[in-house]
């Protein structure tokens, strides 16, 4: 496998504009003779088939979902980074691309993050344009609040449910295809493997997840934008349903798997409540804004916050990093949290649990403003903890959220399989080692509604397509592939459930492969993984069967998929002898506890190249070149 990262050559200010110059257009007139597929109707996807659509291709649009409206971009609650500098305090586009490009402790590639903040500027105007209700200061200009990695306020909000907003922009685009026709619209469908027809993507199998029916479905060009592999963990942020089952059966027919090891782990998220709780509920990091987050001094310290006075009280943020405060990196917040529970000083149920208290800005600023920044986020809590935070500190603790790694793809949001693009959070691209907080739905729309309707165009007008239809050698063998798994998931009918299982494998990759990890633990977790994955072929129970809306069966075949992923995860986490971002290694840290980098051996993006059913995955590497933004240890003090 050859890595060609297709970065134009020239100023870093300049690639993007000649990447667009020098890129192959396809006529107006010729559009409509190109037929697209995007699988995922989120923010990237969504707003990528609203794009295409409006630009004449005949693009099929696939969700799990009932609507697109459902997809997990809806969650995303504190805002959007734009290099706007409305705030006049020294903002800029080379600012946001630096402060990304540090935040992901320099395992990012720097063209596609200076060509993110640039196109940040432009999505802003885009959804003002499409009704996006963002926060507005008094006279009337749109509001900013800071996040954390970041020294000025850059981040646009509408209260504390940003992505549910941007998605409602993204899917009125999309509706206005879909009644045109240039889009077709397919809820409840499932994507269960790609097509691949001499070299290049074609097609994909799907199932309608309320009849069963499997079917294919042929294009000149595969998009996915499926989301992030979180729930490999299973207790996550992510809703229930998001999965890895797009990208890994992708991965399977030679799509390369970059930096899979590389987690988000988010710092505010209400702590676990239960052994039987199913997800978990993240509160914005927005909140940091006007929260403050401490400890008790002592150990086994088990009074209620207000019967601890104030020099008790261990403000550990702003007593480690005075320049950011509570608003360092994710990753940096969320290891201090643990290393302050691991001490005893951790709060709530099991210790597990710092507060995060808003009782000095409710003073300062009152009530009232602290409910129209957040209030929708405090009912939130409330409603889930029976706590009123405008009384009583949150209590919060780290939990996995997003995922970095994903599909690798080059500059222009291809995999290595030709035709087939990857777009948001499913692809590895944008945010290195550790993701800053409002990017995500940063790049979800950049690639969506600014990227690939370029890059696409490109592929398009450079090849030639011969008709293929579903009788094609290579559908009907994607086909018998589906099915096959299909029938021997359902012929086992061991004693487990499929979510025991998966509560089984969440639980070791939280353990090995969380927010510590070290070589001994990740070996003996690929080793567990193993034992557990012959179990879960010998003995789960999916009841049913295949010819009706069947939600076992949907789970097992996406559980099947998490139980490969996680075992790559452990080996790419074990191969990199170094830390970096959300990527801890405890053999690799600093006097003061930070992540240690080595930049000499591991200033590459891993790409994992499938090799075979139980054969070893094969290694290739893109070195990451820092021309512009010299990598040093991070400090945020």
């Amino acid at each position: 496998m050859q890595l060609d990262s297709k970065i134009p050559s020239g100023p870093i200010e300049q690639k993007w504009d000649r990447a667009r110059f020098e890129m192959k257009l396809v006529n107006p007139a010729n559009k409509r003779k190109y037929s697209i597929i995007m699988v995922g109707s989120g923010l990237a996807g969504a707003s990528g088939a609203a794009s295409l659509g409006e630009l004449g291709y005949n693009v099929k649009c696939f969700c799990f979902q009932d609507s697109p409206r459902r997809a997990h971009s809806i969650a995303a609650q504190g805002g959007i980074n734009a290099a706007k500098n409305y705030q006049n305090d020294g903002d800029s586009i080379y600012r946001l691309f630096y402060d990304t490009v540090k935040g992901g402790d320099f395992r990012a590639r720097e063209a596609n993050v200076y060509r993110l903040a640039q196109i940040s500027v432009s999505i802003i105007d885009q959804c003002v344009a499409q009704g996006v209700p963002f926060a507005r200061e008094y006279g009337g200009l749109l509001s900013n609040r800071s996040f954390g990695g970041a020294q000025v306020s850059r981040t646009f909000y509408a209260r504390g449910q940003t992505g549910q907003q941007l998605l409602l922009g993204a899917y009125q685009a999309l509706m206005r295809q879909v009644d045109t026709g240039q889009v077709k619209m397919y809820p409840r469908t499932e994507m269960l493997d790609v097509i691949v027809i001499d070299g290049r993507a074609r097609g994909i199998v799907t199932r309608n997840l309320a009849t069963g029916q499997i079917e294919v479905h042929m294009a000149d060009a595969v998009c996915l934008a499926t989301g992030g592999y979180g729930n490999v963990f299973f207790l996550s942020t992510n809703a229930k349903g998001s999965n890895a089952t797009a990208v890994w059966r992708a991965y399977k027919r030679g799509a390369a798997f970059g930096n899979p090891s590389f987690t988000q782990i988010h710092p505010t998220c209400i702590p676990v409540s239960g052994d039987y709780q199913s997800k978990l509920t993240l509160m914005s990091e927005s909140l940091r804004n006007d929260g403050r987050i401490w400890v008790p001094k002592k150990t086994g310290d088990s009074r209620t916050p207000d019967q601890i006075p104030e020099d008790e009280r261990d403000y550990y943020l702003e007593r480690k990093y005075p320049s950011f405060g509570n608003l360092v990196p994710r990753d940096v917040a969320s290891r201090n949290a643990k290393q302050v529970c691991d001490q005893g000083r951790g709060v709530g149920p099991g210790g597990l649990g710092v507060y995060l208290d808003f009782r000095d800005s409710i003073n300062r600023l009152g009530e009232q403003a602290i409910s129209e920044r957040y209030g929708n986020l405090f009912e939130m809590y409330e409603r889930i903890t029976d706590e009123n935070p405008y009384k009583v500190p949150m209590r919060i603790y780290p939990a996995i959220h997003y995922t970095m790694g994903g599909l690798w793809v080059d500059y222009q949001l291809q995999s290595t399989i030709p035709g087939l693009f990857v777009l948001g959070e499913a692809n590895f691209s944008d945010h290195g080692a550790n993701r800053l907080g409002a990017s995500a739905l940063m790049q979800g729309l950049s690639d969506g509604y600014f990227v690939i309707p370029y890059t696409i165009g490109n592929y398009l007008a450079s090849n030639k397509f011969d008709k293929v239809d579903e009788s094609h050698a290579e559908a009907r063998g994607a086909v018998e592939n589906v099915t096959s798994i299909t029938r021997r998931l359902l012929s086992i009918k061991g004693k487990r459930t499929v979510d025991s299982f998966h509560r089984e494998l969440g639980k070791m990759m939280w353990d090995f492969c969380g927010m510590g990890r070290n070589a001994k633990g990740l070996e003996q977790a690929i080793g567990k993984i193993r034992e557990l994955r012959e179990q879960y072929w010998q003995n789960v129970l999916v009841p049913g069967g295949a010819d009706d809306l069947n939600q076992s069966l949907e789970r097992a075949g996406r559980v099947a998929d998490f139980f490969e992923l996680g075992e790559l995860m452990c080996i790419d986490a074990l191969h990199r002898n170094e830390s970096c971002g959300g990527h801890f290694r405890e053999e690799y840290q600093t006097p003061e506890g930070e992540a240690l980098r080595n930049d000499n051996e591991f200033a590459y993006a891993a790409a994992w190249e499938y090799q075979g059913q139980n054969q070893a995955p094969k290694l290739n590497k893109e070195p990451l070149e820092f021309e512009y933004v010299h990598p040093t240890q991070r400090s945020y003090k």
